[in-house]
């Protein structure tokens, strides 16, 4: 079954914890975006897995460089899955995933920038990441003719375990799901809804609706 994964990009600790709040009973994954993160520092991660302990916490670290540091920073923070960008060398993300070792947890590679997904989404889970974020950023998204279908596209012909994000909505997670992804990242979807909890209770309806 995928997974319902809520990015949250807001900037403050009582706001990310409102926000998760409000949706905790229909995500499995709750995300502190990269902004975020840099807003407050790694205490929204540790009080966001005290406030939630039943939940996977996801640093959105975009980790460049020392691997092995930056992930153990936010293991010990509290994050059970941190990530490492797809288009640096390969010893940063195998750094990070010694890190994941040594606290039981997991490291994901996010591929914003990477120019051929596909190939880099096999090259890095030989590494032993959780999965690949197939993701187009926010700037990417607003470019002309954006579609999150080719993400979706790229999940199935890769055949490997990963998240999609960038652009799934009520109108697209049934595709995601169907494409066999791992995790179904809602960022906008649920935080910029009227209704946030309505919206990812929609999202995880939805997800339960599909069949394989």
């Amino acid at each position: 079954m995928t997974k319902l994964q809520v990015a949250i990009d807001l900037l403050t600790t009582e706001a990310a914890l409102e926000l998760a709040g409000k949706v905790a009973p229909y995500v499995d994954i709750i995300e502190l975006g990269t902004p975020l993160i840099k807003a407050e520092g790694l205490s929204v991660v540790t009080a966001m897995k005290a406030a939630f302990p039943d939940k996977l916490v996801f640093a959105d670290m975009k980790t460049a460089d020392t691997g092995a540091l930056e992930a153990e920073m936010a293991f010990k923070a509290g994050a059970d899955l941190v990530t490492v960008m797809g288009t640096v060398d390969d010893a940063t993300i195998k750094g990070a995933i010694e890190a994941a070792k040594k606290y039981d947890r997991m490291v994901v590679v996010d591929t914003i920038g990477v120019k051929d997904r596909v190939q880099r989404a096999k090259e890095v889970t030989a590494f032993g990441v959780a999965f690949v974020e197939l993701h187009a950023g926010l700037d990417e998204q607003a470019l002309p003719g954006y579609s999150v279908q080719t993400l979706i596209g790229e999940g199935r012909e890769a055949k490997v375990p990963f998240s999609v994000a960038g652009g799934v909505n009520i109108d697209t997670i049934k595709d995601v799901v169907a494409a066999g992804a791992t995790v179904a990242v809602a960022g906008g979807a649920i935080y910029g809804a009227n209704d946030p909890a309505a919206a990812a209770k929609a999202l995880k309806d939805a997800i339960n609706t599909v069949t394989l």
